[in-house]
């Protein structure tokens, strides 16, 4: 396709949690196989100017973009969906949107004018959404909250003046709603889709598609009263159905004629869509030879959201081993002395993610510690690079007190610290921070580059090259005062910034596979190129279980 970019807004509608992300995502994924290109951008109502600070529990995981941009877990979904690599031009918050019309207004932009919600704050949302445009076919904008929440009004506004804006042709409106099955009635209920169209109606927008969540496919009957009550043809009302693997839902949309009859409202031609990537994908994941249970141990294992990309990233690495990967989450701050053999005994692997605070701290360096002695595949990820750092210091190099400088500031021996001063890839200069210094503004964020040190390492047997890039979120740093006494005890150094002045990558060379990274590399990973170092850790893993299944064998 060529000429004029198209854009599709995805709303949704009676609560949260229906998969809004999803199914943009999805959609995106649907449009690339038929030769489209694709972009996706996220608009969120809370106030928050990004969710760096915001809390797990409350939000899911915060995801990084290669430039730095803390963004939402959707974004996520993005690319893993689509061959796409996002940037802070694809994530706008009401508090980001607000803060930019703050600071034209002090700064005399509006002339002395009235600032007000219209036009100004929605004229600056509607040039955020023309910032993720790039030279794409499509555009896809998902726009969070629920219909009806009082904080998404502006956002809904300014998608209906867009359609005006950039002509009828080139937008339309898929709304992602919920159709519930009562088992006492034996049916399922059209009334909260009903409502929540009447809703989106109300404030000048008529859907032109309906995606309808729901736990089985839709007679033509009830899509046929769907479209009666809600102003939209039959052939418009799609099945959303729930599905075993969220990498099934390109399929389930295209079985429904999603793509085609998105194609047909903006007037797209293009050839039919190459799916066999995306079955194959699917039936590896049905049909695994093997399975791996891996243990999570970590401080946001309540809400899974918290770690959406490292489980997707572990469930890519079972798919390129052909192995279910089971997941074993463990709360760290559970752990302690008297139970984590216990707790840990059911583990092939043990993966101690990234976090921030001091709770469970120290059930992580316990749980470490039960990986390195008893041989167990070890991957430690941000802070559990550093925590395994601390674990070895302690454990093998015989320094006793150490700890990091982040949970116990006056330690003697803080073997992992704030480095004050240090110079930054990115800008190519030289950053300064200390305690006081603002969270998030001091942060090493997105892509830094690495250099692998060692050939016969670990990580250099998974990435297969000597120079790499991944995208990091953090503010401590390993402390180079210790780097000399831990590598006489075994600890390796095998990752290093070009200028070699911060660890990257850590390993123990008397283990089978013990590796932690200062970054994340579970950002990266996709299903259908898992990241090199989920692969070879559950690949590692997968080799532990067979042992022990030999050995009891016997």
């Amino acid at each position: 396709m060529t000429g004029k970019t198209k854009f599709i807004f995805v709303t949704g509608g009676v609560l949260s949690s229906l998969g809004k992300g999803l199914a943009a995502a999805s959609i995106g994924a649907l449009l690339e196989t038929r030769g489209l290109k694709v972009s996706l951008l996220k608009l969120d109502p809370y106030i928050n100017v990004d969710p760096g600070t915001m809390n797990p529990f409350q939000h899911g995981e915060v995801f990084v973009t290669d430039d730095g941009t803390e963004t939402d877990l959707d974004l996520g979904h993005y690319e893993r969906f689509v061959n796409v690599r996002l940037t802070a031009d694809h994530n706008f918050t009401t508090g980001k949107i607000y803060n930019t019309v703050i600071t034209k207004e002090r700064r005399g932009d509006y002339l002395g004018g009235t600032v007000q919600v219209i036009p100004h704050i929605t004229d600056e949302i509607k040039n955020s959404i023309k910032k993720g445009v790039d030279d794409v076919d499509i555009v896809i904008v998902e726009i969070g909250g629920t219909i009806g929440d009082i904080e998404s009004l502006p956002f809904l506004e300014a998608i209906r003046q867009f359609r005006f804006d950039v002509g009828k042709e080139n937008v339309i409106y898929i709304h992602l709603t919920f159709v519930p099955y009562i088992p006492t009635a034996g049916e399922v209920k059209t009334k909260p889709t009903q409502h929540s169209v009447k809703e989106l109606r109300s404030i000048g927008i008529q859907p032109d598609i309906l995606l309808c969540r729901t736990d089985r496919f839709l007679s033509d009957d009830i899509k046929a009263k769907i479209a009666l009550f809600c102003n939209v043809t039959q052939d418009a009302v799609m099945t959303a159905k729930d599905v075993d693997c969220i990498y099934e839902v390109p399929l389930c949309f295209n079985q429904e004629g999603l793509d085609q009859k998105i194609l047909e409202l903006l007037n797209v031609w293009t050839g039919a869509p190459r799916l066999e990537p995306w079955r194959k994908l699917v039936e590896k994941i049905e049909n695994p030879s093997h399975s791996v249970t891996i243990a999570v141990v970590g401080k946001y294992t309540d809400l899974t959201e918290s770690y959406k990309s490292l489980n997707e990233a572990l469930f890519h690495g079972g798919i390129d081993n052909d192995a279910k990967v089971n997941l074993l989450y463990i709360d760290s701050g559970t752990v302690d002395k008297s139970n984590y053999e216990q707790k840990l005994s059911g583990a092939d692997g043990i993966i101690v993610p990234g976090g921030f605070g001091s709770r469970g701290v120290e059930g992580k360096i316990l749980s470490i510690k039960y990986a390195r002695e008893k041989m167990i595949p070890f991957f430690g990820i941000c802070l559990g690079m550093q925590l395994a750092v601390v674990e070895f210091a302690r454990n093998v190099a015989k320094i006793n007190d150490a700890h990091s400088s982040e949970f116990k500031p006056d330690i003697k021996s803080p073997v992992i610290y704030l480095m004050r001063e240090w110079f930054d890839e990115k800008s190519q200069s030289v950053q300064k921070r200390d305690v006081d210094s603002e969270k998030g503004g001091t942060m090493r964020l997105g892509a830094y580059p690495c250099k692998l040190v060692k050939k016969d390492s670990l990580a250099y047997k998974a990435y297969q090259v000597g120079k790499i890039s991944e995208r990091h979120r953090h503010r401590y740093e390993f402390n180079n005062t210790y780097k000399e006494a831990l590598e006489q005890s075994g600890l390796s150094f095998t990752g290093l910034s070009p200028k070699e002045d911060l660890v990257e990558i850590v390993e123990y060379k008397e283990h089978p596979w013990f590796l932690g990274c200062q970054f994340h590399p579970e950002f990266k990973s996709r299903p259908m190129n898992p990241h090199p170092l989920f692969k070879d850790f559950i690949k590692a893993s997968l080799n532990k279980k067979n042992k022990k299944s030999s050995k009891e064998g016997k």
